[in-house]
């Protein structure tokens, strides 16, 4: 029987780059670059109306993205923008943890959206102060369920090894894979979804502060001939997004079971768990999962605000979404949950302090 990780939460934070863009701008400017592809495009531009996003931040100003910029460029903007990020969320986690970077034992860094070697966390590491013997733990490919799976393995280590800091760092650059030479429909609602940013963690076996969870049990699971539902493709001009239509529908049919058979692993039930935190991937899915989890229709709304202000930033929105809740007041029992690629659904179980 899997023991339970009893790995407190003691600190999480969040950053964002400043451009702000509105959803408004992004479909003025997608009618232009676009409509011409699509003979249905007003019908599909509904998309803009209908994702759930007000705003979102971005690593670049909006007129970067109306021109066609190449892999390498690209990625030099990736690794400036996501190490600066990376920096903030870090120093802000620690901070509130009230410890300094030369006391983190192992560092976690989840991105999916841009290719950096050295990883980000080496990059950041000078700026920060970590020690030379810091552990370092790049993951890559995690997509959407990077936030709850990072949370996890953090987690995990962090029981491992009981007394060791371990920080976790999730940052990823959405907007940088959206392409004006796709004229198709997955890179149409990428337009309308994403956004950028990041979020840090900083966790250890033991007791939570006042007010902070503590991560009992982590799980994933994925489903075979499911591949093809998210993900990237990858060309000489970098990323493009992969998105089937299929994700909402395939949400509320197989999500509820999966996390039925993860309660009773955790010897849980529905009944203990008063909150749901998920990762926003689009109104629909928001939706989807409500009923998945058998929660009131409008109960995730945390979820739609940060859908609203900061669109979907893949695998951190999740921990925007923690946070808020945190903030609130979570309850005794709650799931961290996310979906991602592969096809994969991740969750985390947490315990108030």
């Amino acid at each position: 029987m899997p023991r339970d990780l009893n790995a407190a939460i003691l600190s999480l934070a969040t950053a964002a780059p400043p451009h702000v863009i509105t959803q408004r701008d992004v479909a003025r400017h997608a009618f232009d670059v676009f409509s011409g592809a699509f003979r249905d495009y007003e019908r599909l531009a509904k998309v803009f109306e209908t994702s759930g996003v007000i705003e979102r931040r971005a690593a670049m100003p909006l007129d970067w993205y109306l021109t066609e910029r190449p892999f390498e460029e690209r990625t030099v903007a990736y690794i400036s923008c996501a190490t600066d990020l990376f920096v903030a969320a870090a120093r802000r986690a620690l901070d509130e943890a009230g410890l300094r970077a030369d006391e983190v034992d192992t560092v976690v860094t989840v991105s999916s959206t841009g290719i950096a070697t050295p990883s980000l966390e080496a990059r950041a590491a000078e700026a920060l102060g970590f020690r030379p013997d810091v552990r370092r733990i790049p993951v890559f490919g995690l997509g959407c369920a990077g936030g709850a799976t990072g949370l996890g393995v953090s987690a995990r280590l962090a029981a491992a090894e009981p007394g060791s800091v371990v920080l976790l760092v999730v940052v990823e650059l959405c907007t940088l894979s959206v392409r004006i030479d796709k004229p198709d429909k997955a890179n149409l609602v990428a337009v309308a979804l994403f956004g950028d940013g990041a979020a840090a963690a900083v966790l250890r076996s033991g007791e939570a502060p006042h007010g902070r969870p503590i991560v009992r049990r982590a799980a994933e699971r994925s489903w075979p001939g499911t591949l093809g539902l998210m993900g990237w493709d990858v060309d000489a001009a970098g990323f493009s997004v992969i998105f089937d239509r299929a994700i909402p529908p395939f949400a509320e049919q197989n999500v509820g079971p999966a996390m039925g058979e993860m309660l009773a692993a955790w010897e849980r039930s529905s009944a203990d768990i008063g909150r749901y935190v998920c990762h926003p991937g689009g109104a629909k899915v928001i939706a989807a999962l409500e009923t998945a989890f058998g929660a009131p229709s409008g109960s995730l709304d945390h979820e739609r605000e940060v859908l609203a202000r900061f669109g979907n930033m893949s695998a951190p929105t999740v921990l925007f979404v923690l946070e808020r809740a945190i903030r609130a007041g979570l309850p005794r029992s709650s799931v961290a949950a996310a979906l991602g690629p592969g096809f994969t659904f991740s969750a985390a179980l947490l315990e108030a302090a």
